[in-house]
C-alpha cells in the first residue's frame, strides 16, 4: 500500500515541475516519512481509542514531542519496527505515568542523571539526515537540555499527578532514544555527522 502510495504521489509531483534525481530522492524521503507517521498515529489512536485511553494517550504524546523535536532520536529501520515501538512506548507509559507514583527525591536524581544524559547525547542525528552544522547541533542541544529541565521542574511542582508523571517519564524515554547504546542495539550508526565529515574529508 505504502509502495502504491508514494508511487502516486511521485508521479503527480514529476508532472508538475522538472526535479534531479537528488531532489526526487529528497522529496520521495519525505513523503514516505509522513506516511509511516500518519498510518503509524492512526493504528496507535485507534488502539487507544478501543483501550479507552485516548486522553493519556494524547496527552503523553503531545509532551514528548516537545522534547522529541529539538533532540531528535532513532528511527527503525523497518517501519514495523517503529510501529511496535511506538504502539509500546505510548500505549504503555501513559499507564505508568497514571498509576506509577515515584517518590520526589527518586524523581528528583533519576531527573538529574536524565539531564546530563540529554546534554551529552542530544542532539541525536540519523544517517539519512546528519545534522552536519556544527552550530545547528550546539543550540539543539541547549534547546533540549532546557525543554528537559522545565519538564523536570513541571513533574515536581504540576498538582495533576498524570500530567506531571508525563513530563517525567517522556525525559527518560528520550534519554533511551538518543542513546548510542539503542543505536547500537538496532545496528545503527550514532552521530551521523562525524561520518558526513569524514566522507567530505576523503572527498
Amino acid at each position: 500500500m505504502k509502495k502504491y502510495v508514494i508511487h502516486c504521489l511521485m508521479g503527480a509531483i514529476k508532472k508538475q515541475n522538472a526535479y534531479t534525481n537528488e531532489q526526487l530522492e529528497v522529496i520521495q524521503y519525505g513523503l514516505e516519512s509522513i506516511y509511516i507517521l500518519i498510518t503509524k498515529l492512526l493504528f496507535i489512536t485507534f488502539l487507544a481509542y478501543l483501550l479507552g485511553m485516548l486522553y493519556e494517550y494524547f496527552v503523553f504524546l503531545l509532551i514528548y514531542n516537545l522534547i522529541r523535536m529539538p533532540s531528535f532520536g532513532l528511527h527503525a529501520t523497518k517501519s514495523w519496527i517503529c510501529l511496535v515501538t511506538s504502539s509500546l512506548v505510548f500505549l504503555i507509559m501513559p499507564v505508568i505515568a497514571k498509576y506509577l507514583i515515584l517518590p520526589i527525591y527518586i524523581k528528583s536524581i533519576m531527573g538529574a542523571i536524565a539531564l546530563l544524559l540529554v546534554y551529552k547525547n542530544a542532539p541525536a542525528d540519523t544517517e539519512k539526515r546528519p545534522i552536519v552544522n556544527a552550530t545547528r547541533r550546539l543550540t539543539y542541544k541547549y534547546i533540549s537540555v532546557f525543554v528537559a529541565f522545565i519538564l523536570l521542574m513541571s513533574s515536581l511542582i504540576l498538582p495533576n499527578i498524570f500530567i506531571g508523571n508525563s513530563c517525567f517519564w517522556v525525559i527518560i524515554v528520550q534519554c533511551f532514544m538518543i542513546s548510542p547504546t539503542i543505536y547500537e542495539l538496532f545496528g545503527l550508526p550514532h552521530d551521523n555527522y562525524l561520518n558526513y565529515q569524514k566522507t567530505l574529508n576523503m572527498g
